[in-house]
């Protein structure tokens, strides 16, 4: 384990471990989609890297999960056969909601590197007897994205590099 390892969220796999093909990593990473999945990985030709994963926020199906997100992050992924490594930075974008419909623009403070975000909201009433009781509960964490990620790569031998700064 580097020094900074747990600054950047840099995961290895175990020795053990033999590493894959590119292909594989790839296919590996691909393969953490599902409809079941608040998120998406996909080609990030567009933005100059090799994967891009990002959160379903505009898909009508996942607008509760979300709730009223001011923010939302996406990590940008580019293989290194060379060293058998990932190397991540994540983006945060700002939202805003019209008419309960998200429309993503980029944030003024945009933040780029590791960003590791959780959030918890509840929402609270009187029952009939007077008492508070909490009605709903919704927990939120960067790391419902990342950690199926990660685990991708390391099972496929590769190494996990969180930047923090530098060249993607």
């Amino acid at each position: 384990m580097g020094l900074l390892d747990w600054l950047t969220g840099t995961k290895r796999p175990l020795s053990e471990i033999s590493p894959q093909s590119v292909a594989a990593v790839r296919a590996a990473l691909l393969g953490v989609n599902g409809p079941d999945r608040p998120f998406v990985v996909r080609d990030g030709r567009p933005e100059n890297v090799d994967l891009v994963a990002e959160w379903k926020i505009a898909d009508a199906n996942w607008y509760g999960y979300f709730g009223n997100a001011a923010t939302v992050g996406r990590t940008l992924m580019r293989l290194d056969a060379s060293r058998h490594q990932v190397r991540s930075a994540d983006q945060e974008w700002s939202v805003t909601w019209m008419r309960g419909t998200p429309q993503l623009t980029l944030a003024l403070r945009c933040a780029r590197g590791q960003i590791n975000k959780k959030s918890y909201n509840a929402t609270f009433a009187r029952d009939g007897q007077g008492k508070l009781a909490e009605e709903s509960r919704r927990t939120f964490s960067a790391g419902e994205l990342k950690s199926p990620l990660q685990e991708a790569v390391t099972g496929a031998g590769w190494t996990w590099r969180g930047l923090v700064m530098g060249k993607l």
